[in-house]
Protein backbone atom coordinates (compact mmCIF):
# COMPACT_ATOMS: atom_id res chain seq x y z
CA UNK A 1 0.00 0.00 0.00
CA UNK A 2 0.88 2.98 -0.84
CA UNK A 3 2.02 5.29 2.42
CA UNK A 4 0.80 8.02 0.90
CA UNK A 5 -2.78 8.12 -0.69
CA UNK A 6 -3.34 4.24 -0.02
CA UNK A 7 -3.47 3.09 -3.43
CA UNK A 8 -2.87 -1.06 -3.41
CA UNK A 9 -4.92 -1.27 -0.07
CA UNK A 10 -7.57 -4.26 -0.45
CA UNK A 11 -11.22 -3.01 -0.26
CA UNK A 12 -12.45 -4.06 3.83
CA UNK A 13 -11.68 -7.45 3.63
CA UNK A 14 -12.51 -8.75 6.74
CA UNK A 15 -15.98 -10.65 7.22
CA UNK A 16 -18.18 -9.50 10.13
CA UNK A 17 -21.68 -10.56 10.24
CA UNK A 18 -22.90 -7.80 12.28
CA UNK A 19 -24.46 -4.61 11.00
CA UNK A 20 -22.82 -1.05 10.41
CA UNK A 21 -23.09 1.93 8.48
CA UNK A 22 -19.34 1.67 7.41
CA UNK A 23 -18.16 4.95 9.41
CA UNK A 24 -14.82 3.76 8.71
CA UNK A 25 -14.82 4.15 5.19
CA UNK A 26 -15.90 7.68 5.06
CA UNK A 27 -12.61 8.44 7.59
CA UNK A 28 -10.70 6.85 4.56
CA UNK A 29 -12.06 9.40 1.85
CA UNK A 30 -12.12 12.23 4.03
CA UNK A 31 -8.06 11.39 4.84
CA UNK A 32 -8.01 11.43 0.86
CA UNK A 33 -9.11 15.15 0.87
CA UNK A 34 -7.35 16.17 3.55
CA UNK A 35 -3.85 14.81 1.85
CA UNK A 36 -4.97 16.24 -1.22
CA UNK A 37 -5.72 19.88 0.15
CA UNK A 38 -2.13 19.45 1.66
CA UNK A 39 -0.50 18.67 -0.88
CA UNK A 40 -2.11 21.59 -3.41
CA UNK A 41 -0.99 24.42 -0.31
CA UNK A 42 2.30 23.15 -0.52
CA UNK A 43 2.19 22.59 -4.52
CA UNK A 44 1.12 26.43 -4.30
CA UNK A 45 3.81 27.55 -1.80
CA UNK A 46 6.26 25.87 -4.38
CA UNK A 47 5.09 27.19 -7.35
CA UNK A 48 5.42 30.44 -5.70
CA UNK A 49 9.43 29.71 -4.98
CA UNK A 50 9.59 28.76 -8.65
CA UNK A 51 8.29 32.06 -10.28
CA UNK A 52 9.85 34.27 -7.60
CA UNK A 53 13.58 33.01 -8.70
CA UNK A 54 12.21 32.59 -12.40
CA UNK A 55 12.75 29.05 -12.27
CA UNK A 56 11.30 26.72 -15.12
CA UNK A 57 9.91 23.33 -13.81
CA UNK A 58 8.69 20.24 -15.68
CA UNK A 59 7.56 17.57 -14.11
CA UNK A 60 8.30 14.27 -16.31
CA UNK A 61 5.92 11.50 -15.87
CA UNK A 62 5.38 8.04 -17.57
CA UNK A 63 5.08 3.95 -16.97
CA UNK A 64 7.95 2.29 -16.01
CA UNK A 65 10.97 2.29 -18.99
CA UNK A 66 9.04 4.49 -21.26
CA UNK A 67 12.37 6.08 -21.42
CA UNK A 68 12.52 9.29 -19.15
CA UNK A 69 15.68 8.99 -18.07
CA UNK A 70 17.73 8.18 -21.52
CA UNK A 71 15.45 11.57 -22.47
CA UNK A 72 16.74 13.47 -19.59
CA UNK A 73 20.60 12.29 -20.29
CA UNK A 74 19.90 14.00 -24.01
CA UNK A 75 18.05 16.58 -23.10
CA UNK A 76 21.09 17.68 -20.80
CA UNK A 77 23.44 17.77 -23.30
CA UNK A 78 21.36 19.25 -26.33
CA UNK A 79 19.48 21.88 -24.68
CA UNK A 80 21.08 25.09 -25.29
CA UNK A 81 19.12 27.82 -22.98
CA UNK A 82 22.00 29.72 -21.24
CA UNK A 83 20.47 28.40 -18.07
CA UNK A 84 21.23 26.00 -15.40
CA UNK A 85 20.26 22.72 -15.57
CA UNK A 86 19.04 20.51 -12.53
CA UNK A 87 17.19 17.34 -11.77
CA UNK A 88 15.03 15.74 -8.94
CA UNK A 89 15.16 12.35 -9.53
CA UNK A 90 12.19 10.33 -7.84
CA UNK A 91 12.40 6.10 -7.73
CA UNK A 92 11.09 3.55 -4.79
CA UNK A 93 14.77 2.45 -4.71
CA UNK A 94 18.40 2.81 -5.78
CA UNK A 95 20.16 6.28 -7.09
CA UNK A 96 20.52 4.59 -10.43
CA UNK A 97 19.08 7.29 -12.46
CA UNK A 98 20.42 10.22 -10.49
CA UNK A 99 24.07 8.60 -11.11
CA UNK A 100 23.40 8.74 -15.07
CA UNK A 101 21.84 11.67 -14.47
CA UNK A 102 25.42 13.63 -12.78
CA UNK A 103 27.33 10.97 -15.52
CA UNK A 104 25.79 13.54 -17.97
CA UNK A 105 26.47 16.67 -16.66
CA UNK A 106 23.96 17.95 -14.46
CA UNK A 107 23.42 18.20 -10.76
CA UNK A 108 20.94 15.80 -9.43
CA UNK A 109 19.07 15.07 -6.11
CA UNK A 110 17.31 11.39 -5.57
CA UNK A 111 14.00 10.64 -3.73
CA UNK A 112 13.32 6.90 -2.84
CA UNK A 113 9.81 6.79 -1.81
CA UNK A 114 10.03 3.23 -0.29
CA UNK A 115 6.60 2.00 -0.66
CA UNK A 116 5.40 5.19 -2.37
CA UNK A 117 3.69 5.13 -6.35
CA UNK A 118 4.28 8.86 -6.16
CA UNK A 119 6.33 12.24 -5.36
CA UNK A 120 4.54 14.58 -3.85
CA UNK A 121 4.72 18.38 -3.39
CA UNK A 122 6.21 18.47 0.10
CA UNK A 123 8.84 15.89 -1.05
CA UNK A 124 9.73 18.51 -4.04
CA UNK A 125 10.37 21.33 -1.40
CA UNK A 126 12.58 19.20 0.45
CA UNK A 127 14.43 18.58 -2.02
CA UNK A 128 14.40 22.23 -3.61
CA UNK A 129 15.86 23.07 -0.25
CA UNK A 130 18.73 20.67 -0.77
CA UNK A 131 19.69 21.34 -4.20
CA UNK A 132 19.32 25.55 -3.92
CA UNK A 133 18.57 25.97 -7.64
CA UNK A 134 20.17 29.28 -9.06
CA UNK A 135 17.94 32.26 -10.49
CA UNK A 136 16.90 31.45 -13.75
CA UNK A 137 17.26 27.86 -13.94
CA UNK A 138 15.44 24.91 -15.57
CA UNK A 139 14.46 21.90 -13.20
CA UNK A 140 13.44 18.78 -14.64
CA UNK A 141 10.84 16.86 -12.12
CA UNK A 142 11.65 12.76 -13.06
CA UNK A 143 8.60 10.88 -11.59
CA UNK A 144 8.19 7.24 -9.98
CA UNK A 145 7.24 5.62 -13.22
CA UNK A 146 3.79 5.09 -13.05
CA UNK A 147 0.48 6.09 -14.77
CA UNK A 148 -2.25 6.37 -12.08
CA UNK A 149 -1.09 8.18 -8.56
CA UNK A 150 1.48 10.68 -9.78
CA UNK A 151 -1.34 12.15 -12.21
CA UNK A 152 -3.20 13.64 -9.00
CA UNK A 153 -0.20 15.25 -7.37
CA UNK A 154 0.39 18.81 -7.97
CA UNK A 155 4.45 19.52 -7.32
CA UNK A 156 4.68 23.39 -8.67
CA UNK A 157 5.41 22.57 -12.03
CA UNK A 158 4.96 24.90 -15.18
CA UNK A 159 4.39 21.90 -17.27
CA UNK A 160 3.62 18.02 -16.99
CA UNK A 161 4.92 16.54 -19.77
CA UNK A 162 3.97 12.84 -20.64
CA UNK A 163 6.41 10.05 -21.80
CA UNK A 164 4.85 6.90 -23.19
CA UNK A 165 6.65 4.56 -25.83
CA UNK A 166 5.61 2.25 -29.18
CA UNK A 167 6.08 -0.59 -26.90
CA UNK A 168 2.94 0.27 -24.70
CA UNK A 169 0.18 0.23 -27.04
CA UNK A 170 -2.21 2.74 -28.21
CA UNK A 171 -5.06 2.41 -25.90
CA UNK A 172 -2.77 3.85 -23.07
CA UNK A 173 -4.63 7.62 -23.09
CA UNK A 174 -8.35 5.49 -22.82
CA UNK A 175 -7.38 3.45 -20.10
CA UNK A 176 -5.08 6.21 -17.90
CA UNK A 177 -7.17 9.35 -19.23
CA UNK A 178 -6.37 11.56 -16.18
CA UNK A 179 -2.69 11.22 -16.61
CA UNK A 180 -3.31 11.94 -20.73
CA UNK A 181 -5.80 15.00 -19.45
CA UNK A 182 -2.92 16.58 -16.92
CA UNK A 183 -0.52 17.01 -19.53
CA UNK A 184 1.12 19.45 -21.84
CA UNK A 185 2.94 17.57 -23.79
CA UNK A 186 2.98 13.74 -24.85
CA UNK A 187 6.30 12.28 -26.23
CA UNK A 188 5.73 9.01 -28.60
CA UNK A 189 9.04 7.79 -27.43
CA UNK A 190 11.35 4.71 -29.25
CA UNK A 191 10.21 5.32 -32.74
CA UNK A 192 12.95 3.25 -33.95
CA UNK A 193 11.07 0.24 -32.58
CA UNK A 194 8.04 1.27 -34.62
CA UNK A 195 8.65 -1.37 -37.43
CA UNK A 196 8.61 -4.37 -35.05
CA UNK A 197 6.00 -4.08 -32.74
CA UNK A 198 2.53 -3.44 -33.71
CA UNK A 199 1.54 0.27 -32.68
CA UNK A 200 -0.86 2.36 -34.74
CA UNK A 201 0.66 5.88 -34.09
CA UNK A 202 -2.75 7.77 -35.53
CA UNK A 203 -4.74 5.86 -33.20
CA UNK A 204 -2.51 6.34 -30.33
CA UNK A 205 -3.18 9.80 -31.28
CA UNK A 206 -6.75 10.09 -31.86
CA UNK A 207 -7.50 7.97 -28.55
CA UNK A 208 -5.24 10.83 -26.70
CA UNK A 209 -6.51 14.49 -28.17
CA UNK A 210 -10.12 12.77 -27.22
CA UNK A 211 -9.19 12.82 -23.80
CA UNK A 212 -7.31 16.04 -23.93
CA UNK A 213 -8.00 18.41 -27.20
CA UNK A 214 -4.77 20.60 -26.31
CA UNK A 215 -2.15 18.38 -25.77
CA UNK A 216 0.43 18.84 -28.16
CA UNK A 217 2.45 15.43 -29.50
CA UNK A 218 6.20 14.74 -30.29
CA UNK A 219 7.01 11.54 -31.58
CA UNK A 220 11.24 10.72 -30.67
CA UNK A 221 13.57 8.32 -30.45
CA UNK A 222 15.76 8.78 -27.09
CA UNK A 223 18.32 6.37 -28.61
CA UNK A 224 18.86 7.87 -31.96
CA UNK A 225 17.87 11.41 -31.17
CA UNK A 226 14.80 11.41 -33.43
CA UNK A 227 12.92 14.34 -32.05
CA UNK A 228 15.37 15.69 -29.71
CA UNK A 229 15.23 18.89 -31.35
CA UNK A 230 11.27 19.44 -31.23
CA UNK A 231 11.36 18.90 -27.56
CA UNK A 232 14.32 21.57 -27.13
CA UNK A 233 12.40 23.91 -29.04
CA UNK A 234 9.45 23.05 -27.22
CA UNK A 235 10.92 23.39 -23.65
CA UNK A 236 12.25 26.81 -24.69
CA UNK A 237 9.30 28.11 -26.36
CA UNK A 238 7.62 27.27 -22.71
CA UNK A 239 10.41 29.00 -20.43
CA UNK A 240 7.69 31.65 -19.13
CA UNK A 241 10.70 34.41 -18.67
CA UNK A 242 12.63 33.93 -21.83
CA UNK A 243 16.28 33.05 -22.91
CA UNK A 244 18.79 35.18 -21.50
CA UNK A 245 20.09 38.40 -23.50
CA UNK A 246 23.65 37.44 -25.18
CA UNK A 247 26.09 40.44 -24.89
Amino acid sequence: MCDTCGCGENDHPHVHPHDHDHHGHKKVIDLNIDIMAANNMQAAQNRGFFAGRKIFCINMVSSPGSGKTTILEKTITSLKTGYKVYIIEGDQQTSLDSDRIKKAGAPAYQINTGSGCHLDALMISRAIKEIDPDPQSVLFIENVGNLVCPAMFDLGEDSRVLITSVTEGEDKPLKYPLMFETAHLCIINKSDLSPYVDFNKDDFIRNALSVNPKLQIIEMSAKTGEGMEQLNEWIINHIPFGLPISH
